[in-house]
């Protein structure tokens, strides 16, 4: 981290869809945090500057404006000399992200973003580990919905259970109970553009295909391919693939690895939708599989579109974590937030998830998971700021 630096955030992409709502939130609840708005192109970094605090009452007018670019290395590497961290919401982040992840682990700045595409954050670690570590930058991919929630709520339900039988448990199943919202414009640009670099790379394509893609040198026990309908015994319902959960799993793993595996080396965890039993909750199962099938199409939502407010206000989501223990016994616990997930929860969670970091210098420099490099304090930090509830059942 930088501590002398001019910004401690810098909101880039702020011209964006979820960019906006994130400089929004930074407006109406953080008047006296140092940060700056960046984009491609200063009129527009301006327009919005405006609209926000016309639609917030806040004082924008001093906010200062800083033009960079994904085709221009030079530019990124002027922003991120300026800030403590620079958040950012450009993605497909395998299209525009590399350059910045570079800058970043160079020069000691903090960098958070929203990455769903767990092949390019392998390539990544490969790439910058060592010189994040040695700059001091903390690097944290994947600070939104995918995958801050689940990670979280794996760490906070073996909080209880190491508290109930004395060590966390080697299985948990995280399962979508209801969820209102859907996900971002940049997500399925990103699922697209990951499909495309598989077809033309196989080596990404074996990414894609391991649990345990994000954990150098270390191969854990085979888990659930989780890609079929199928009945849970130990929660009565039938369950659904979970479109999210290809990232979500290889971050809660790799959270396991950073933290020096407390959940242990044999650790096995999967993610599912609950759609209820009998013969109905099979139906819903199956008929979520099928809408999955259409997540990649190019019908789907494009980046820079989004619900509107009141459809964003409307959203929520719930989520289950079920720690079962070798003997049979369990711990559920939930994660419940307020918010469309894919935009009103995601930009507070990514705004949160930065100041968090930074008023976490003790944080070594490195790559990443926000779970693992925070823990506890993210968890107290969402629940306070950010529309989010932890709380065992």
């Amino acid at each position: 981290m930088k501590p002398n630096a001019e910004f401690d955030v810098i909101v880039h992409g702020a011209t964006g869809f979820t960019g906006r709502l994130v400089a929004e939130h930074f407006a109406r609840r953080h008047p006296s945090v140092r940060w700056a708005m960046s984009g491609r192109d200063a009129d527009k970094l301006a327009a919005v500057r405006d609209e926000i605090g016309a639609l917030t009452g806040a004082s924008m007018a001093d906010i200062p404006l800083i033009v960079a670019d994904a085709d221009s290395p030079a530019s990124l590497r002027r922003m991120v000399q300026q800030a403590k961290a620079v958040l950012t919401t450009v993605g497909p982040y395998q299209l525009y992200g590399s350059d910045l992840a570079a800058a970043c682990a160079e020069a000691g700045t903090d960098c958070l973003d929203l990455c769903g595409e767990p092949a390019w954050m392998r390539q990544m670690i490969d790439a910058h580990e060592r010189t994040a570590q040695g700059s001091g930058a903390r690097i944290v991919f994947s600070c939104g919905f995918d995958s801050i929630p689940f990670e979280l709520g794996v760490w906070f339900v073996q909080q209880e259970a190491a508290k109930r039988f004395g060590a966390p448990v080697a299985r948990v199943k995280g399962r979508v109970r209801a969820m209102r919202g859907g996900f971002s414009g940049g997500t399925a640009a990103s699922l697209r553009a990951t499909l495309a670099a598989a077809g033309r790379d196989p080596r990404i394509l074996e990414y894609l295909k391991d649990p345990f893609a994000l954990t150098p040198d270390f191969a854990g026990p085979k888990q659930p391919h989780g890609a079929a309908v199928a009945y849970d015994e130990d929660l009565g319902s039938w369950t659904a693939p979970f479109v999210m959960a290809a990232i979500n799993t290889r971050n809660v793993h790799r959270s396991n690895w950073l933290m020096d595996q407390p959940y242990g080396a044999d650790f096995v965890y999967d993610e599912m939708i609950l759609t209820g039993p009998g013969e109905a909750g099979e139906a819903a199962a199956k008929a979520i599989g099928a809408a999955n099938a259409a997540m990649g199409a190019e019908g789907g939502p494009k980046p820079g579109e989004g619900p509107s407010k009141d459809e964003r206000e409307a959203g929520f989501y719930d989520l289950l974590f079920v720690a079962v223990a070798d003997d049979g016994r369990q711990v559920r616990a939930s994660v419940k937030g307020d918010k469309d997930p894919g935009y009103g929860s995601t930009s507070k969670m990514i705004a949160e998830t930065a100041l968090c970091l930074i008023d976490t210098p003790d944080v070594a420099g490195g790559i990443w998971t926000p779970g693992a490099a925070l823990r506890g304090k993210l968890v107290e930090r969402l629940q306070a700021k950010a529309g989010l509830v932890f709380a065992v059942e």
